[in-house]
């Protein structure tokens, strides 16, 4: 079989695959209620005491409040990312935060929130 006919089918099999995932609902983001935001720490940080959960209001966020610190859990897809905050900078932005985390594994988040909810996690987000 020639190369070229062997790529165009590699490519075309490739991009068939990921029309079907998206056109059956498999790429959304996952929406995070508290609930759900609760069980995806946990997966993330079984040890961890959860003592309050705020949800941003696009549901693809929330700021976690645990025994070790305020925590950040944000939708990844249909997957979920976890991180403590303990090295960032947080950058306002007019559509809401920007998390600038120094890890390599998840340099930076954006998070669309509201006024109210801006300055609310901002206070809640800043080291003591």
């Amino acid at each position: 079989m020639p190369l070229t006919l062997l790529l165009a089918l590699v490519i075309g099999g490739i991009a068939g695959i990921a029309l079907i995932l998206h056109l059956t609902g498999k790429s959304a983001q996952t929406m995070l209620t508290t609930e759900d935001a609760r069980a995806a720490w946990h997966r993330h940080f079984p040890d961890d005491l959860i003592t309050e959960v705020l949800t941003a209001r696009d549901a693809h966020a929330a700021l976690i409040m645990t025994n070790q610190g305020p925590g950040l859990l944000w939708s990844f897809g249909a997957d979920t990312v976890a991180r403590h905050l303990l090295d960032f900078d947080l950058i306002d932005r007019p559509d809401g935060l920007r998390v600038a985390f120094h890890d390599f594994t998840a340099p930076h988040v954006t998070l669309h929130l509201t006024d109210a909810e801006r300055r609310d996690w901002q206070t809640r987000m800043e080291p003591a």
